[in-house]
């Protein structure tokens, strides 16, 4: 009885001393958020980010000008090695998106994009049972998108067409442990290369974060000058017929803040993860909606 009575003892005077810590580490944590924010609503677009990030986007589309002359395979899963393209050819059999991080480089150089952050990612996915006209019809159904692809993009609509260019509007919505609210403008171009392959370049013309969104105190933030989580985003997405089966790639290239040293623990999750997410989601939503509606 005695020994049990130490150990309680001992064991409530521990909970006791680590009180004081865990209060620090508290503290702290709140102390580390409040940085967080404060570094959030500090960002703003340079010219000299803009110029690296035009230049690290016309490297890559003279690489992608090579997929689409038939110099290189059109699908990026073609381009693995044997063993790699056969596992994600078995995953998106399976029904699951393909993603990957890319970089883009001037021969052996790095693209350094100063005050800011490239991420560059592509995704593929298989559309059993769907044809590439209807996936056409479902990529060009601008109205509808805010149906398709909720919560990630709460308003829609078409704002023209000439031909096979589309402008559009889009209002996004990202919540990862902070609301992101974006009201974005895109040119998007449709080009059929034959039969059973098209490819969808679309760009953003312009972007401005909402602040206090469904308040009456909601506003655009200055464009440029606002938390930087998407200051550019372009997105070429290939698309690939083959026995009534659709396969759709998307290769994006997103600008965002520079994340600085100090606070690169906190901010990576939130910056990286944005545009990783919103591929992976996009990709995901537009299958099960072709395959639903094949059904």
């Amino acid at each position: 009885m005695n020994l049990r009575r130490e150990l309680g003892s001992g064991t409530a005077s521990a909970d006791c001393s680590t009180k004081p810590a865990r209060s620090r580490i508290a503290l702290f944590t709140v102390a580390a958020w409040i940085g967080v924010v404060v570094a959030l609503g500090a960002a703003e677009l340079k010219p000299q980010t803009i110029e690296a990030f035009d230049r690290y986007v016309r490297i890559t589309e003279a690489r992608m000008q090579t997929e689409l002359d038939g110099q290189s395979p059109f699908l990026w899963v073609d381009r693995l090695s044997d063993d790699d393209r056969d596992e994600a050819y078995a995953e998106l059999r399976a029904g699951e998106v393909v993603i990957d991080r890319l970089e883009t480089r001037d021969g052996d150089e790095e693209i350094k994009i100063p005050d800011g952050k490239i991420h560059h990612w592509i995704g593929t996915v298989l559309i059993p049972g769907v044809t590439l006209e209807q996936t056409m019809a479902l990529v060009q159904d601008y109205d509808r998108y805010a149906e398709i692809y909720s919560p990630d993009v709460r308003q829609s609509r078409l704002l023209g067409r000439d031909g096979s260019r589309f402008r559009v509007y889009l209002q996004l919505f990202k919540k990862k442990v902070v609301t992101v609210v974006l009201n974005t403008e895109y040119d998007a171009e449709f080009v059929r290369l034959d039969d059973q392959r098209a490819y969808v370049p679309s760009y953003t013309t312009r972007i401005v974060e909402v602040e206090h969104p469904d308040t009456p105190d909601e506003r655009e933030k200055p464009e440029g000058r606002d938390r930087g989580f998407m200051w550019r985003f372009y997105n070429y997405c290939s698309y690939e017929e083959r026995a009534d089966d659709t396969y759709t790639q998307c290769e994006s290239i997103t600008l965002t803040r520079g994340i600085p040293f100090f606070l690169n623990v906190f901010i990576r999750p939130f910056v990286n993860g944005i545009p990783k997410d919103s591929l992976t989601f996009t990709l995901e939503a537009a299958r099960r909606h072709l395959t639903t509606s094949a059904l």
